[in-house]
């Protein structure tokens, strides 16, 4: 189904976003779930999928990953089944995020889906970036504190949690509520009754991330091979010492390398639209033809992008799930960026472009978009 999103979106923006927390209450009016936890609990068990199971017994914290055998002797309080990037293995969960694409498609970082039992949560903790949390079924109560300096610590190996802290959201969430957190605002969860809530993520890179990212790139594209030179050295009394000229000499050849507008095109286009988690890719069996996909657009079927592909614009270049995509039609392709799901209206005269059709027809190949059943 479609979800519509009642949200005024330039005054939130402008309001709320990377600013500070609020709850939405109806965002989505007559909201209904677009998966069961048993859909949950079996995509859990499939290699492909990251899943977490996290249980509070007895004052003590516990999590283990996925895939899962099976779920028994977990009783009815007291734990959460979370499972991320549901988008890319679910389709009818995958309609939640479609609503958000107000926000640049480069952001999104995938839909998270949790199922709680009474008591269940993953307990108080930050994260790093933005988050629309959306109540399904069920009751949850949440809480979420102001962004001040607050102490981390692992209860668990694989939990990371702050200390108590006063809420300035303090609600409990009913189905079609949102809760919308920026990064760095301690928040906790806790069920009322079985629940299954929607995160919708939106991540930036950290600094560390790209400068390891931009690294990989140049090892990999034989950059920077230049080695430091200085034909106006001089005679110094302290041989032991680097001067500040120098060190300002190396920082530039560093800037340098990221200054080539070429270069740092490919690899930020390449770096932002490789996805974090696994893509349900199938390629298609047997291969199309060219012909056959443009008598299949021209007789009224739909293309459908696989969900979770990147597909950008970057600086001009265009790139898809990591790779560079040079084109016969720009416009064409502009249309492969703007739409997740692509009809004879979208394409236009692109259909009757003999090189464009074999290159739409090598991404259909891979997988990369199909046919709707």
């Amino acid at each position: 189904m479609a979800y519509q999103l009642n949200l005024n979106s330039p005054e939130f923006l402008e309001t709320y976003w990377q600013k500070k927390p609020v709850v939405l209450k109806q965002a989505f009016a007559n909201f209904i779930d677009p998966i069961t936890p048993d859909e949950l609990a079996g995509l859990a068990m499939e290699p492909e999928v990251d899943s977490r199971l996290v249980s509070h017994k007895n004052g003590k914290w516990h999590a283990s990953h996925g895939p899962f055998e099976h779920f028994d002797g977990l009783g009815e309080t007291g734990w959460s089944l979370l499972a991320q990037a549901v988008n890319h293995w679910h389709a009818p969960s995958a309609e939640l995020v479609r609503p958000f694409r107000v926000l640049p498609d480069w952001r999104l970082d995938d839909l998270m889906i949790s199922y709680s039992v009474p008591g269940g949560g993953v307990g108080p903790h930050i994260d790093q970036y933005d988050v629309f949390i959306i109540q399904g079924m069920g009751r949850r109560r949440w809480r979420v504190g102001d962004k001040l300096p607050m102490r981390q610590f692992c209860p668990h190996p694989a939990l990371l949690h702050v200390d108590p802290f006063e809420p300035i959201i303090d609600e409990d969430l009913e189905p079609g509520d949102i809760l919308y957190i920026p990064p760095g605002f301690p928040h906790d969860g806790f069920t009322h009754e079985t629940a299954l809530n929607y995160s919708v993520g939106f991540r930036g890179p950290n600094g560390r991330d790209l400068i390891s990212s931009f690294a990989d790139y140049a090892l990999e594209n034989d950059l920077g091979g230049e080695h430091y030179s200085d034909p106006d050295l001089t005679c110094r009394d302290h041989p032991g010492r680097i001067e500040a000229y120098e060190l300002e000499r190396i920082r530039q050849m560093m800037i340098e390398m990221m200054n080539q507008p070429e270069d740092f095109t490919r690899w930020f286009g390449s770096f932002v639209t490789t996805p974090r988690h696994e893509l349900d890719i199938a390629p298609a069996e047997p291969p199309y033809t060219a012909e056959e996909v443009r008598e299949a657009l021209l007789g009224g079927e739909t293309l459908t992008r696989l969900s979770g592909l990147r597909v950008l614009n970057v600086n001009g270049g265009f790139f898809i799930n990591s790779e560079p995509y040079e084109t016969a039609d720009p416009r064409a392709v502009d249309a492969l960026r703007r739409y997740t799901a692509l009809s004879q209206h979208e394409l236009g005269d692109a259909l009757h472009h003999p090189a464009f059709m074999e290159e739409l027809t090598a991404l259909i190949n891979q997988g990369y978009w199909f046919f709707d059943e």
